[in-house]
C-alpha cells in the first residue's frame, strides 16, 4: 500500500492506495485527537483506519504545514525543521506535529512534499512576487487531477481557507495563497482595518488571518445570513479562479476548472461559481489531496524523478 497524508486546517486526512486492487481507503483523524495521543497510538490509528499493518506500507507521502523550508521532494529524514522556515500561520493545535514525528520515528519509508513558494524552481517567475503560494497538500490535489488525464487546469480548494492553483502542460505554474485574496470560512486576507488593529496591538497578525474568514470576520451585521455568506464566499472564489485564468491564458492553453474542499464540493457553491464565471466546473472530493499524495508516493516509488515540475531528490 502507498499512503498519502493531508495536513489540513481542521483534520489530518489519510488515503491508502492498493496498487494490486486499485482501491483507495480513506479516513480522517482530528488534529485535537492526534495532539492527545502518543506516537504508537497514532500509528495504530493509521493501521486501523487504512486497514493495513505498517510493514505493508511501501511508501508514505507526507505534507506538513506551509512546507516553505525546502523545494524538492525529499526523504523525511533529510528535511530540517519539518520543512518549515519558521513560525506558524493559522491554527496551531499540535496534532499535525505529532503525526509528523510519529511517522518519522516509526521508520516507515516516507517522503515529504514541499509547498509552492518563491523558492520553487518551475513556477512562473512573476508569481514569486509572493513569498508563499500554496501549502504542500495542494500539490497532492494537483497530482490527483493530473492522474485523471488533465494537463491544463485550475482548481480552487475552498474550506477553512481558499487557495487556487494553476497548472499548464502538466507543470504547476502558480497559486494564490489563503492570506492574499479570497477568504474561506475561517481564514482570510488582512485588509486595512486589520492592519490598523495589528499596528495598534489589539490583535496579532496570525490571529487576524485566522479570524478573517466569512464566518468569523465582523464584516456585516447580516453575517448570520447563510445565503449572503455563501454568495460572498462564491464571489471571491470565482474572482480568484478568474485571476488564475489570466495566468494560464498567457501560456496559451485552455484550463479546465475544478472545485474541491469541504465547501468547494457543495452543490450550491458549484452552481454559484459557474454562474459568476459562465463556465462548467468539475467537483472532486475533499480527500483528493490525500489521494493525490498516495499517487505521488506510488510514482516516486517506481522511479518518477519529477512531479509536476518538482524535483524528486534521491539518496
Amino acid at each position: 500500500m502507498f499512503v498519502g497524508i493531508d495536513h489540513g486546517t481542521v483534520g489530518i486526512r489519510f488515503a491508502g492506495l492498493k496498487e494490486e486492487e486499485g482501491g483507495v481507503t480513506i479516513f480522517e483523524l482530528s488534529r485535537k485527537k492526534a495532539a492527545e495521543i502518543n506516537d504508537e497510538e497514532i500509528i495504530k490509528e493509521v493501521e486501523k483506519g487504512l486497514r493495513i499493518e505498517r510493514e505493508g506500507i511501501k511508501l508514505i507521502a507526507l505534507t506538513y504545514s506551509m512546507g516553505d523550508g525546502f523545494s524538492s521532494i525529499q526523504d523525511i529524514k533529510e528535511v530540517r525543521n519539518r520543512g518549515v522556515r519558521s513560525g506558524i500561520a493559522g491554527l496551531s493545535v499540535g496534532g499535525g506535529t505529532k503525526v509528523f514525528d510519529a511517522i518519522k520515528n516509526a521508520g516507515i519509508p516516507t517522503i515529504l512534499i514541499p509547498g509552492i513558494h518563491a523558492g520553487s524552481e518551475k513556477i512562473d517567475q512573476r508569481l514569486k512576487f509572493f513569498s508563499h503560494c500554496a501549502s504542500p497538500e495542494k500539490v497532492g490535489v494537483a497530482y490527483h487531477i493530473y492522474k485523471k488525464g488533465f494537463e491544463n487546469f485550475i482548481f480552487a480548494d475552498i474550506s477553512s481557507n481558499t487557495v487556487t492553483m494553476s497548472v499548464a502542460r502538466g507543470i504547476i505554474i502558480g497559486a494564490i495563497d489563503a492570506c492574499i485574496f479570497a477568504p474561506g470560512l475561517y481564514q482570510g486576507p488582512i485588509d486595512l482595518q486589520l492592519l490598523r488593529d495589528i499596528e495598534e496591538g489589539r490583535i496579532s497578525a496570525n490571529d487576524a488571518f485566522s479570524n478573517a474568514g466569512v464566518l468569523r470576520k465582523k464584516w456585516t451585521t447580516h453575517v448570520g445570513d447563510k445565503d449572503l455568506v455563501m454568495n460572498t464566499l462564491s464571489l471571491f472564489a470565482a474572482m480568484e479562479i478568474s485571476a488564475m485564468q489570466v495566468l494560464v491564458n498567457d501560456y496559451g492553453v485552455n484550463a479546465k476548472v475544478f472545485l474541491t474542499g469541504s465547501v468547494g464540493e457543495k452543490k450550491e457553491i458549484k452552481q454559484r461559481i459557474e454562474k459568476f464565471l459562465d463556465i462548467e466546473t468539475e467537483t472532486i472530493t475533499r480527500y483528493s489531496a490525500a489521494i493525490g499524495c498516495a499517487e505521488i508516493a506510488m510514482s516516486v516509488f517506481y522511479g518518477e524523478n519529477d512531479i509536476m515540475g518538482i524535483e524528486v531528490e534521491r539518496n
